[in-house]
């Protein structure tokens, strides 16, 4: 809970969740990268069962780029492992919409690092983002509530 409560308040212009009624459905939370502000990582995608496959993730994506914070924002970065089926989905998919090219490389293997616990982490990395990118959202941290109603 803790680092939940973190992301909310440091990452807040980076992060944005999505709610039907009083329901979250969606949270998708990011940083810009130290040193590399031209690079938004997305921490974490959670979409409730129920909202799956309507392309929220994408527009909550979309949403967070559109964000003043992230006017100098090229590139998306995150990790996935190879069985995330969903995760690779979501962005793969986005990259093909923003016409951005997608790297795949081993960030965090899992015998060096997890020793053999958890699966590899790989690094996806889209872009380079253009300017559709930034058009394709809002800008508003309200547009993911009304993206459910």
């Amino acid at each position: 809970m803790y680092c939940n409560l973190l992301q909310c308040t440091h990452f807040s212009t980076t992060s944005v969740v999505a709610e039907r009624g009083k329901s979250l459905v969606s949270a998708v939370s990011g940083y810009l990268v130290p040193g590399r502000e031209d690079t938004l990582f997305v921490w974490q995608v959670a979409v409730s069962e129920d909202a799956r496959g309507q392309g929220l993730g994408g527009r909550m994506l979309a949403d967070i780029l559109a964000r003043p914070e992230c006017s100098g924002v090229r590139y998306l970065e995150t990790t996935v492992t190879a069985s995330n089926e969903a995760s690779w989905a979501l962005f793969r998919g986005f990259a093909r919409r923003q016409g951005a090219a997608l790297e795949e490389t081993e960030l965090f293997k899992s015998d060096e690092h997890f020793d053999g616990t958890k699966p590899t982490e790989i690094l996806v990395r889209i872009g380079p983002l253009g300017e559709q990118t930034l058009e394709s959202g809002s800008g508003s941290t309200n547009v993911a509530k009304e993206m459910m109603a």
